[in-house]
């Protein structure tokens, strides 16, 4: 096994143990992305010079003794939205030519405090505004596209072009691409990641989470991001919470090695969910969660509450949020914009404020009714999307009963429950269809239920490496 193919875990262990060196973990992922980068564009700048100083820097760090925790070392990409001081913050956009940031965001600033290796900047859909990213291509397929819109972060991390990057989720944006590319995605908790210095798409809406190869992998970066930013109106203040409730952020997430799940009960949805789901997506979900079964949880059919306001519910946030962001250069400089993108923020301008402040009350009675769902439960589990990686290109998807769904449409509705009510979920990869392509589960758990979804993933995860084995 190649270095760059290594996971976090197994690459921070090696670092601590010097088995490995931070140079050469860089080294292997800079030559990975040397020899992917052309046929899969993951990246939108690569920082191959400032990769190798860090790392040459970490590995000075760790021989003096000055080891600072799992992600020293560690090579990782960042959605170009998320601004690192001296270099540019595109948005995968022309409106932002010749921009730099000109501070750290808070993530990145508590990334190389835990000694993280930037690797460069990794495309997104124009200002995340969509869920394809057009210019990167499907680690699996280049003739599919990558998922959106952090296709580029999952990109990254399918192919071995970083150990782990960070991304954002408006409606999915995490999650659907992970999906599409069969890595593990997390979206937490609204407020739990801040997104200070983190170019917005919807406030209200907007989460930043790590894509990465494991479980185990997003545990540990989720803990070096986690903790209170005054600088995000939306950041959770940890030290206002009591200590003792379950609800309290974990200060360590990485699950343990127990696989047992007895006591746990897992939601499995009789309605929405799989509605509308390629067959094998639903197979490949649903032979996942009878492996959960088996390690101990109990099934409990749930109802998905107030399904026919999602969509709308979910576009009537977004639309104008995103439109107001935009104001200024959309009037100024509107023809540098992508065509669907400038029309979605066109749209925004005629939507009625009535409607926006319908979709807010809309939002509160959604949280309400999933706050009771998740009492019968502890956590939920879905597909993440309906079907697998569609052709670049392709527009629609055709479902069995003629049913004709936009694939934007497609591949949101299933992840956006989870950013309106602001809940956690966490996208693991569960099989492949026919054609060899990636399926996602989602686990769908109560707010600040981090390290319960991330209990389950992980034991999941085991049975498949049991699996494997024998």
């Amino acid at each position: 096994m190649q270095p760059y193919e290594l996971s976090l875990a197994a690459a921070a262990d090696a670092i601590r143990e010097r088995r490995l060196s931070p140079v050469e973990l860089a080294d292997s992922v800079l030559q990975r992305i040397a020899q992917m980068q052309p046929r899969l564009q993951a990246y939108v700048t690569i920082s191959a010079e400032r990769a190798r100083r860090a790392a040459r820097e970490a590995e000075r760090e760790i021989v003096a003794g000055r080891h600072r925790g799992p992600l020293h070392g560690i090579p990782m990409g960042l959605k170009d939205l998320i601004d690192v001081a001296g270099t540019p913050t595109t948005a995968s956009s022309q409106v932002r030519a010749g921009h730099l940031a000109r501070t750290d965001s808070t993530v990145a600033t508590r990334l190389a405090q835990a000694g993280a290796v930037l690797l460069g900047k990794t495309h997104t859909h124009e200002f995340a505004y969509g869920l394809t990213t057009p210019q990167t291509h499907n680690a699996w397929d280049t003739d599919r596209i990558a998922g959106g819109s952090s296709g580029g972060s999952a990109v990254a991390v399918a192919a071995g072009m970083a150990t782990f990057a960070l991304g954002t989720d408006t409606g999915g944006s995490i999650r659907v691409p992970s999906a599409l590319n069969g890595v593990v995605g997390l979206k937490p908790t609204y407020g739990l990641i801040p997104r200070h210095g983190v170019t917005s798409l919807s406030w209200s809406l907007d989460h930043v989470g790590p894509i990465t190869r494991t479980v185990e992998d997003a545990a540990l970066v989720l803990t070096a991001l986690t903790g209170h930013d005054p600088q995000d109106a939306a950041s959770l203040d940890f030290a206002s919470l009591d200590a003792a409730s379950p609800t309290t952020p974990a200060a360590d997430y990485r699950p343990t090695a127990d696989p047992d799940l007895t006591g746990l009960r897992v939601g499995v949805p009789r309605n929405y969910y799989f509605d509308h789901t390629d067959p094998e997506v639903e197979d490949s979900v649903r032979q996942a969660i009878n492996r959960l079964q088996a390690l101990g949880a109990r099934l409990v059919e749930v109802e998905i509450p107030m399904t026919r306001y999602i969509q709308a519910t979910q576009w009537a946030l977004m639309v104008p949020e995103a439109t107001a962001y935009h104001e200024g250069t959309l009037r100024t400089v509107p023809e540098l914009y992508q065509a669907d993108v400038r029309t979605l923020l066109e749209a925004g301008e005629l939507m009625p404020a009535g409607d926006y402040l319908r979709a807010q009350r809309s939002r509160t009675l959604m949280r309400q009714e999933w706050t009771r769902l998740l009492r019968q439960v502890d956590v939920i589990a879905a597909p993440t999307i309906p079907a697998t990686a569609v052709k670049a290109g392709q527009e629609t998807i055709t479902w069995a009963d003629g049913t004709v769904e936009g694939v934007s449409d497609a591949y949101v509705r299933l992840s956006s429950p989870a950013n309106i009510t602001g809940i956690p979920s966490l996208s693991i990869p569960v099989g492949q269809d026919t054609a060899g392509l990636p399926i996602g589960m989602q686990l769908l758990g109560r707010p600040l239920g981090e390290r319960v979804l991330l209990r389950i993933g992980h034991a999941y995860e085991q049975t498949l490496e049991a699996m494997i084995s024998l």
